[in-house]
C-alpha cells in the first residue's frame, strides 16, 4: 500500500475515457457517455473480486461506514460495539446517524476482544463492528456466534484490510453489510472513495436510493424518479471510480507484492527474541498492508519507535501516543466537542468514556509498532529496510537491558 504508488498507463486510460466524455456523474447523461460507465463497472469489478452479490460506491469509507449502518436500519439511540483502536472516521460514522459508539477493548489480534464485547452488549445495542485495523480481522467466528444469539448486526468496517480472508472469504463478505476506503493511501485507491457490500438485497437497494438523495433510480428520466425514503448525497464520481476501476482490477498484484515485502521483513525480525507479532485468527490471511509487532514495554516501543526514525526508516506508527487511531488523545470525542448541538441521548451515551479505562488495550497499544509495506519498494530496498530495522531495534533492546 498505497495503490497510488503503481500508478500508470491503466489508469490514465481509464481517466481520460471519462474526461474525453465529459460526463464527471455516475448517474444519467447517457447520451454523452460513449458507453462509458465507470462507476458501474468498478461495482461489478469488485462483486467478482470479493465474492459478494452486491456493490454499492460512496464518495468515502466514512460515508461507507455510515451508509451500511443506516441501510440496516441502525439510528437514534442505538449503541453500536466498536474497538478502540480504529480511525476516527469510524465513531464519525455511527454519531452522524445520532448512534452512540461503545468504544471496548482489543486484544493481540489488535482488534476486538471477544470477551470485551460481550460485557458490552446492553438492551440498547444494534449491531456490532469490527474493525480490521492494519490488514488483518478479529475472530469472525465467534462475534458472529453472538450477534447471532443477541439478534444483532454485524457490520465489518474493512477498511484497511482489501485483498485480506477469513477461512477463504474476503473481509467485508462475511457479516450483515461490509465495508471499504478507497482514498488516496489505501491498497486500492480511487484519490476518495468507499465502497457497501453485501448479499443482502433489501439492504443493497437502500443503499442504492439512500446515497444518492433517495432516488429509486426507476426509468431513464432522472427527473421523474420517486423518492422511496429520506436520503443525502454520498455518491461517488465517475474519475475516481475511474482510478479505482484500474486499481481494482490490479489488487491480486498489489496483495503478491504486499506479501512478499511483509514476509521479508517479518522473517528479518523474527531473528529478535524479544519481539512477537499480532494474533491472526485461525483460517485468517492478513492483506500484508502493515506488519505489527510488540516489544516487551511501552518505553521500549517508545524508544524503539524514535531509533528507526532516526534510521531513516519512515512509515512505522506507534499508535499509543497518536491522535487519529487510539482512544487515549481523543479528547474532542470524549468532551463532545461539536460545532453543532449533539442530542441529549448521545451526550448521555456517551457518559462511560469519563471514567472508562482501556488497561487491556494500552497493554497492546503501547508496546505495538505497526509498519506500512510499500508496493513501490525493491525487493534490494525491502532488505536494507530489513536491516536497519533490525540494527535499530536490538541497539534500542541492548541499552534497555
Amino acid at each position: 500500500m498505497p495503490g497510488f504508488e503503481l500508478f500508470g498507463d491503466l489508469e490514465r486510460k481509464e481517466v481520460n475515457d471519462v474526461l474525453n466524455t465529459g460526463v464527471l456523474m455516475r448517474y444519467g447523461f447517457d447520451g454523452m457517455r460513449q458507453g462509458h460507465w465507470k462507476a458501474k463497472e468498478l461495482e461489478s469489478e469488485l462483486q467478482q473480486q470479493l465474492n459478494v452479490q452486491h456493490v454499492q460506491l460512496v464518495n468515502s469509507g466514512t460515508a461507507a461506514v455510515s451508509v451500511a449502518l443506516a441501510i440496516a436500519g441502525v439510528g437514534a439511540g442505538d449503541e453500536v460495539i466498536l474497538p478502540c483502536f480504529t480511525f476516527v472516521a469510524s465513531f464519525e460514522a455511527i454519531m452522524m446517524l445520532g448512534a452512540i459508539p461503545i468504544l471496548v477493548d482489543i486484544d493481540d489480534s489488535l482488534t476486538l476482544d471477544i470477551k470485551a464485547v460481550k460485557n458490552a452488549i446492553t438492551p440498547k445495542t444494534k449491531a456490532v463492528m469490527p474493525v480490521h485495523m492494519c490488514g488483518s480481522m478479529a475472530d469472525l467466528d465467534a462475534l458472529k456466534a453472538i450477534c447471532d444469539e443477541h439478534q444483532l448486526l454485524l457490520i465489518e468496517d474493512a477498511c484497511q484490510a482489501i485483498g485480506a480472508t477469513y477461512k477463504g472469504k474476503a473481509l467485508g463478505t462475511i457479516g450483515d453489510v461490509g465495508c471499504f476506503s478507497f482514498d488516496f493511501v489505501k491498497t486500492v485507491t480511487c484519490g476518495e472513495g468507499g465502497g457497501v457490500v453485501t448479499n443482502n438485497q433489501d439492504y443493497y437497494k437502500n443503499a442504492d436510493h439512500y446515497s444518492d438523495h433517495g432516488h429509486d433510480h426507476v426509468g431513464n428520466d432522472r427527473g421523474a424518479e420517486t423518492h422511496p425514503f429520506l436520503g443525502y448525497n454520498f455518491r461517488i464520481s465517475e474519475l475516481n471510480a475511474a482510478v479505482g476501476l484500474a486499481q481494482a482490477r490490479r489488487l491480486p498484484e498489489f496483495i503478491n507484492i504486499q506479501k512478499k515485502h511483509y514476509t521479508i521483513l517479518r522473517n528479518a525480525l523474527s531473528i529478535i527474541p524479544d519481539i512477537t507479532f499480532r494474533t491472526v485468527p485461525d483460517g485468517g490471511e492478513e492483506s500484508y498492508a502493515f506488519l505489527n509487532f510488540f516489544l516487551p514495554e511501552l518505553e521500549t516501543a517508545r524508544q524503539a519507535s524514535k531509533a528507526l526514525k532516526e534510521a531513516g526508516i519512515d512509515g512505522c506508527f506507534h499508535y499509543y501516543d497518536n491522535n487519529w487511531h487510539y482512544v487515549r488523545k481523543w479528547e474532542h470525542l470524549k468532551d463532545i466537542k461539536s460545532l453543532y448541538p449533539i442530542s441529549k441521548e448521545v451526550i448521555d451515551g456517551l457518559e462511560y468514556l469519563k471514567s472508562k479505562t482501556f488497561n487491556q488495550s494500552d497493554h497492546f497499544i503501547g508496546r505495538n509498532i505497526s509498519c506500512l509495506v510499500k508496493l513501490s519498494w525493491t525487493e534490494d530496498e525491502v532488505k536494507q529496510r530489513a536491516s536497519k530495522m533490525v540494527d535499530a531495534i536490538q541497539s534500542v533492546l541492548a541499552h534497555c537491558n
